[in-house]
This record gives structure tokens, sequence and C-alpha cells, in this order.
């Protein structure tokens, strides 16, 4: 192996790796709103609400990420009605169409995730906060939406690492965020092995990374991950 080819490689491709993080971040914190918007209108009950929430997650679950960056890079430009509206000056950069397209995919994904974590918050601490007063939106602040995310972090977890990795699908439309800088290296020099061999080693340490931190976060959000050994061997005794 070329040590100084390696080096200036990964040199490269460190230079793309703010890019990246931003377009994964931007994406699953716009994301995980929307979601959580879908999520509460499959669980409201209304069919009003429900219905098109669950055609939004069957079409954006339905088909794959690199089609809808297509389709919204390319195709959202055929319509005169958005090149003259106030967004085009948005849809027309390829940064903002692979963020819509991330924020879009992602938010389908992760509705059914955080639907998941509503549902199984137990009845019982529900009726009794309504047992002591507080009112619909204290409950889902605090009893039903912290316990919802504790159940959800650990399937929300992989998505979130299936969004920092579909970020490499950016490249597609132009955005050179480590694959797409990968794939200029490979253009110039012909050496795929290597490049795609240290791009993967750095998308592979940014997943460890974010791994920890949500272990950590899965691990202050279950008190009882905290308790001493010896305290619950006792309280098991007891």
């Amino acid at each position: 192996m070329d040590t100084s080819f390696t080096y200036e490689t990964f040199v490269r491709l460190l230079g793309a790796l703010p890019l990246t993080l931003q377009l994964a971040a931007i994406g699953i914190s716009i994301g995980a709103f929307f979601a959580m918007i879908l999520a509460l209108m499959r669980v409201s009950g209304y069919a009003i609400l429900d219905w098109p929430a669950r055609a939004y997650v069957f079409v954006f679950r339905g088909t794959p990420l690199l089609v809808q960056i297509f389709l919204i890079y390319y195709g959202l430009g055929q319509f005169m009605l958005i090149k003259k509206s106030f967004l085009w000056p948005f849809l027309r950069e390829p940064y903002w169409c692979a963020i819509l397209a991330l924020v879009m995919n992602t938010a389908a994904y992760s509705s059914e995730i955080f639907r998941g974590g509503l549902l199984s918050v137990p009845h019982g601490q529900v009726e009794a906060a309504r047992a002591c007063g507080m009112s619909r939106l204290m409950i889902f602040r605090r009893i039903t939406l912290p316990l919802a995310i504790r159940q959800a972090l650990p399937a929300y977890s992989n998505e979130m690492i299936s969004m920092i990795k579909a970020t490499s699908l950016a490249s597609t439309v132009t955005i050179m965020e480590i694959t797409g800088v990968a794939g200029s290296i490979i253009s110039e020099t012909f050496r795929a092995i290597e490049v795609f061999v240290i791009a993967g080693a750095i998308y592979l340490a940014i997943n460890f990374v974010l791994t920890r931190i949500l272990g950590a976060m899965e691990y202050w959000l279950s008190p009882h991950l905290r308790q001493p050994p010896s305290a619950i061997l006792s309280s098991s005794a007891a």
C-alpha cells in the first residue's frame, strides 16, 4: 500500500467530513420533528389525520431514497409553478434538494418508530397522571413523550446510522461529501479499492462514535440500569 497516497486520500476525504455531518444532522433533526407529527397523526384516532400519514409513510418507505433524490432534483424543475415560486432559489440547488430528500425519507421511517414508542407507553401511567389532575399537554410532556423516547431510542439509533450512510447518495447530485470526493479521487487515480476502504473506515468511525453517544443516552434514560448490582439483587430478593 502506498503510504503517501493513503495519507493524502485520508486528508482529502476528511475535508469532506463536515459536509457529511451537516447533511446527516440537518436531515435527522428536521426529519425527527416531522416524524413526531406523523406519529401523532397515526395515533390520533381520527381518520382524516391517520390516512394522509399512512399514505405518506407508504410512499416514502416503499420507494428507494435514490429515486426520491432524482425526482426532487431533476423532477421539480419541470413544473413552471415550482420555478416561479419562492421555493425555486432553494430547490434549484443540489444541497437543498438532498436535504429535502433525506428529511422526507427519514421522517417516514422514523414516524413508525415513534408510533411504536407512543403505543408502548403503559395506559395505567397515563390514567394515574389524569387522576393527579394533569392536563393532556402536561401528560404528553412529562409522561408520554419521555417514556416513548426511551422505548423508541434503540430502534431510532439504527435509523440515525442509516441516515449517515444515506448521505453518500447525495454525491449523485454533485454534492462533494465523503463519497463524492472519493469518486473524484478515483476518477483521477483509478485506485478504487484504497479510496473506498478509507472512505468506509471514516463512515465506520462516525457510526462508532454515534453508537457510543446513543448508548450513553439510553443508559441515562433508563434509571433501572444505573442501580448498583447489590441494589438490584436486594430488590429481587425482597
